[in-house]
């Protein structure tokens, strides 16, 4: 095991982050500390002479002479939209599933979401303010799925990169816990006063009983204007006892999904991007559309795919409701069975469980929705 040193100031007490399945505060740092590799043989985290981090394959997010390209000629569709949502049980909530009793995924919007296992519970890229950017210029189309102050004990934040729509600090200080993030954000982090766990890709880190680690995507980092690639970006893979989870990030389509579906073998659950993808000669290489994503679906050898990144902010030229319709159109089209394809209101819960005759997770979908909905039922 090699000790990857965690980063930051300001450790919350344990009232506020609440510690992870009764382990203190600092145990939870020293637990997110040491990190482990389970990269390929060979593997090097690619990054330029100039140090900025590159992706796996060689293209790279389109500079700002095309974003005025497409700001000039952009289509116009509608800044709002009706996305169903749902009232969560608070109160079930509260509890996160046991050792051995499946993962608890509830969506709280664009990438957002609570992922409840073997009694952690996580945050993934929460951004659940009314807005988000410099001014909280973007507003949000839904609210929530559950606010801040009604979300159950967190026991660690993961950022799949700095983009404002994952990386909401606002939201990060409200919660107060670590936060597990790509490379480089050391700065950020303890300018925000918040504890910071850094990995590369292929690297593990514990949270509990549950092991995170952050693997390769295809896309970019910037908040400023002259850091782009400074910061590492990356998806998550969350393994529980009875569970395999993946929550892709912000990512074009890339060859390196096969690559994690080989290193990870019976996902359970890809929590795979939907939306933001037109004008497609702008966003291609950072965004995927609903066809890719199904296609990633099949690179990664997952059993259930959960649909992300669509109708909470308005990022794109797509209408905000559209990509659902266009992710159905498309998983007909390829013959994949409905139900392995859910669309999840904002705020629903979908319960994920590996079969039980398996050793790991593989074969037929066993995903079951809860929360008030039928799961085809978010799908305008």
């Amino acid at each position: 095991m090699v000790p990857a040193p965690l980063v930051g100031a300001g450790a919350p007490s344990a009232a506020a982050c609440g510690g992870t399945a009764g382990y203190s505060v600092p145990v939870l740092a020293l637990l997110l500390a040491m990190s482990i590799s389970v990269a390929p043989p060979g593997f090097r985290q690619p990054r330029g002479e100039d140090g900025r981090f590159r992706n796996l394959d060689p293209v790279e997010a389109p500079g700002f002479g095309e974003f005025l390209e497409w700001q000039l000629d952009r289509k116009k569709t509608p800044d709002r939209a009706a996305v169903p949502r749902l009232e969560p049980d608070l109160r079930r909530l509260a509890v996160p599933p046991g050792r051995g009793e499946g993962a608890r995924l509830i969506w709280l919007g664009h990438s957002s979401f609570l992922v409840q296992l073997d009694g952690v519970s996580l945050l993934l890229d929460p951004a659940l303010e009314e807005g988000i950017g410099p001014g909280a210029v973007v507003t949000r189309n839904v609210p929530p799925g559950v606010a801040v102050e009604d979300l159950p004990r967190i026991d660690a934040c993961l950022v799949s990169h700095d983009h404002y729509d994952h990386l909401d600090l606002p939201t990060l200080q409200r919660v107060r816990c670590t936060v597990v993030a790509g490379l480089g954000q050391e700065k950020l982090f303890a300018k925000a006063k918040l504890p910071y766990a850094p990995l590369g890709w292929w690297r593990s880190t514990p949270v509990g009983d549950v092991t995170v680690t952050f693997v390769p995507a295809q896309h970019s980092s910037q908040r400023g204007l002259n850091d782009r690639a400074r910061t590492l970006w990356g998806g998550f893979v969350i393994q529980g006892s009875s569970a395999t989870l993946y929550h892709a990030g912000d990512t074009g389509y890339f060859r390196g999904f096969a690559e994690i579906g080989r290193a990870f073998p019976g996902i359970d659950a890809a929590l795979l991007p939907i939306g933001a993808y037109e004008p497609r000669w702008f966003m291609r290489t950072m965004h995927m559309d609903p066809g890719e994503a199904l296609q990633a679906l099949q690179d990664l050898g997952a059993r259930t795919f959960v649909a992300m990144h669509w109708g909470t902010f308005k990022q794109s030229d797509e209408a905000l409701d559209e990509p659902p319709r266009r992710l159905e159109a498309e998983r007909a089209r390829r013959g994949i069975a409905p139900e392995r394809v859910r669309v999840l209101a904002v705020g629903e819960t979908l319960e994920v469980r590996r079969p039980a005759e398996r050793g790991i997770a593989s074969g037929a979908p066993v995903a079951t929705p809860s929360g008030g909905a039928a799961a085809g039922a978010a799908s305008p």
